[in-house]
């Protein structure tokens, strides 16, 4: 059992704060990796919260093999994400405050595949061609991201 679902045990649906990490990963063709989401059935970075004891770069590479099957070799730093675009109740209503580490990525190595508890597929978009579902607390990163290469 996670960090964050011993807690929810504790607190319910309360809103909490939620340390965590995403990774912006990229391809060859600097496509975005991105996940479908089974919670929330849109579509997210690749990323989640932190364990006890780990390092917000620690938590990025673990979520990383975790949800995509890929090993990360490199990471490097793009913001700290927070304030009232990431505050976000899930369709279950548990509401999180998030406080997000964000990286970017190009190099990586393995196997891409879903991890078929958490998302329905993994898949490489344009950036000129992202989904219009995107996960509610990762579009101000993704916007943010899109805006620094103008």
């Amino acid at each position: 059992m996670s960090y964050v679902q011993e807690l929810r045990a504790l607190v319910g649906s309360r809103p909490i704060i939620v340390p965590g990490s995403a990774v912006l990963m990229f391809d060859r063709q600097h496509r975005l990796l991105l996940q479908h989401r089974r919670d929330n059935k849109q579509w997210g970075l690749i990323g989640g919260s932190m364990e006890i004891g780990e390092s917000l770069e620690e938590t990025a590479r673990r979520e990383a093999l975790e949800e995509t099957g890929l090993e990360i070799d490199v990471l490097q730093w793009f913001g700290l994400f927070s304030g009232k675009e990431l505050v976000y109740e899930y369709p279950n209503r548990d509401v999180v405050a998030n406080v997000v580490a964000v990286y970017t990525t190009r190099q990586f190595r393995g196997e891409l595949k879903a991890n078929k508890d958490e998302a329905s597929a993994v898949c490489f978009f344009h950036l000129k061609e992202l989904p219009m579902n995107l996960s509610p607390p990762d579009k101000p990163i993704i916007d943010k991201y899109l805006r620094s290469l103008e």
